[in-house]
């Protein structure tokens, strides 16, 4: 029984050398996941490199274009804007109201989950009282072995 406990310690240093171990590849098939994953890596650094100098020019382009004729923009973008937010208030309102008549009707016909509910409320219930208890009774049980040995 003493030989299988283990102290804190030992489990640092075991844990340690697992990821010691890990950090270092030490197979071929290691080294071309490490090689495949850099050479993705760097593409992608690359393309977003570009990515954000084509934005800039872009923008440096576009720039003057949106001034020139931003006293039309303007006022159209703050409609389409309007606009859309109405659509999607609009739709959010009318998923609520027909949410609310359905668990209406379910509760007016009866067919409604209160069982449902009262059924997973009390098992929570129960799993709390047991788990409370029995965290309770393990440190007792442990206690009393302690004191035993």
């Amino acid at each position: 029984m003493a030989d299988q406990t283990r102290t804190h310690h030992d489990i640092i240093v075991r844990d340690n050398r697992s990821t010691l171990d890990r950090d270092h590849p030490k197979t071929g098939g290691q080294m071309v996941k490490v090689a495949t994953g850099v050479a993705a890596g760097g593409s992608l650094l690359v393309l977003s490199g570009l990515t954000l100098a084509g934005t800039v020019i872009a923008l440096a382009v576009a720039t003057p274009l949106l001034i020139i004729f931003s006293p039309v923009l303007v006022p159209a973008v703050i409609t389409v804007v309007l606009i859309i937010t109405g659509f999607l208030a609009s739709g959010g309102f009318g998923i609520a109201a027909i949410t609310a008549f359905s668990w209406l009707y379910r509760h007016m016909t009866g067919s409604g989950s209160d069982q449902k509910i009262e059924s997973a409320r009390m098992k929570v219930g129960s799993r709390a009282h047991d788990t409370k208890y029995g965290q309770h009774n393990i440190g007792v049980h442990q206690q009393h072995q302690q004191t035993a040995s």
